[in-house]
Formats: C-alpha cells, sequence, structure tokens
C-alpha cells in the first residue's frame, strides 16, 4: 500500500513540475483547406488589452469559426494570431500565442 501512495505522489510531483515550465503550443495539419476569414467589425481599443482576430478551428470533421476576442496585454510582447499554412498539400494550424 505504501508503494502505490508514493507512485502516485512521485507522478503528481512530476506532473506539476513539468506543467508550471512548459507553456503549450497546438499543431496539427488537415488535408481541408479553411475557408476565407471572415469580415470582423473590430471593436474600439481597450486599454490593456489587445484584440485577437476571428480565425477557423477544426473540430475533427470540419472547419468552425471562432469570434475574435480581448487577450489581456502582456507587456514586451506581441500577439501572434491563429493561422492557418499550406504546407505540401496539407493545412498546418498553428494556435495565436504571445511572441
Amino acid at each position: 500500500m505504501q508503494a502505490s501512495k508514493w507512485i502516485i505522489a512521485s507522478v503528481l510531483a512530476i506532473g506539476a513540475i513539468t506543467a508550471t515550465g512548459a507553456q503549450a503550443r497546438v499543431y496539427f495539419d488537415v488535408d481541408v483547406a479553411p475557408p476565407p476569414p471572415r469580415v470582423e467589425v473590430v471593436p474600439a481599443p481597450r486599454a490593456g488589452y489587445v484584440w485577437a482576430p476571428g480565425y477557423w478551428a477544426y473540430d475533427g470533421r470540419r472547419h468552425v469559426w471562432h469570434d475574435g476576442y480581448w487577450v489581456h496585454e502582456r507587456h514586451g510582447h506581441h500577439w501572434v494570431p491563429d493561422r492557418w499554412d499550406e504546407r505540401g498539400g496539407h493545412w498546418h494550424y498553428s494556435r495565436g500565442h504571445w511572441d
């Protein structure tokens, strides 16, 4: 019984250490091109926030539109929006992130 508690505690500790030091980014490829971006009305600027434009996401069967949204500003960084790039006949998705 003691060994199983030790194993569980170790796994949780390793997971906590790994989670604090890593920033996950989502990348994947599909064979279906996204539709053209939709025209969005960008709201008036908000102090301390950056507008992240809308984008097409892929839900495993089809592309689904996600409206733009405000992201809390990070000084010294700039927002890189979600995007699709064609690579060798496939479409590669890169999730929006701070750079």
